[in-house]
């Protein structure tokens, strides 16, 4: 097992808290959870109006409630998947088997791209609800465009987080097939060969007995009394 296998050296190592919070990817995972906390607690708290002709609160995004559940829904999913890829982040250096640090990565990968996409969808639906959206006047407008602006960011974070997963991946992999060579494939792992120059095996040695005493085949001659 290598001690810097996908991306994290000093497998067993002391934690560092300073420069686990220093890591780009803590960085960027840290404004994720930050931008999704924004986007469903600002839904849940300001995202809907209760007008005093109707005794149904309405999503403030053209009155239309599965846009404000689809916000709240990605949001709260981001924010809980943040808490536990970066309690894996610090874990992470005191796995020492790769297979286990394998999972983990390709777990992070899965769920960042999906959800890179799932925000995109999240923006897009959001800005289009709102750019329909009538009598704004007893609608929060910097509320709604809170939540669309950093539902937006959050499609970079999750994307930057997806690119440092998929890098963790390929180093992993790279690191792995330095380490462990196909023999088929690699020669300079043969032992020197032990015929070179000779014509044939080292370990041969000629008969004791010469050609001139061996008995030849003839016929049969009795003994002499």
């Amino acid at each position: 097992m290598q001690s810097s296998a996908y991306g994290a050296s000093l497998a067993g190592g002391a934690f560092d808290p300073v420069s686990f919070l220093k890591q780009p990817q803590t960085i960027v995972r840290c404004l994720s959870w930050l931008c999704s906390i924004v986007v469903f607690a600002t839904i849940t708290a300001e995202g809907y109006t209760n007008p005093q002709t109707k005794g149904v609160a309405e999503c403030i995004f053209n009155k239309n409630d599965s846009a404000c559940s689809y916000g709240v829904g990605v949001g709260v999913l981001a924010f809980l998947a943040c808490v536990v890829f970066l309690v894996l982040d610090a874990y992470f250096p005191q796995i020492s088997n790769a297979k286990e640090r394998k999972l983990i990565v390709m777990g992070d990968l899965i769920f960042s791209a999906l959800w890179t996409l799932l925000w995109f969808i999240c923006f897009c639906v959001l800005a289009n609800q709102w750019s329909k959206t009538e009598d704004n006047a007893a609608i929060p407008s910097d509320a709604a465009r809170a939540i669309v602006a950093f539902s937006f960011f959050s499609v970079f974070t999750w994307g930057i987080l997806c690119y440092f997963a998929y890098a963790r991946y390929r180093q992993g992999v790279s690191e792995f097939d330095q380490e462990y060579r196909d023999p088929v494939h690699d020669h300079g792992t043969y032992p020197p060969a032990q015929y070179a120059g000779s014509s044939g095996p080292t370990g041969y040695q000629q008969s004791p007995f010469p050609h001139s005493t061996q008995e030849q085949p003839g016929e049969y001659q009795p003994p002499t009394y």
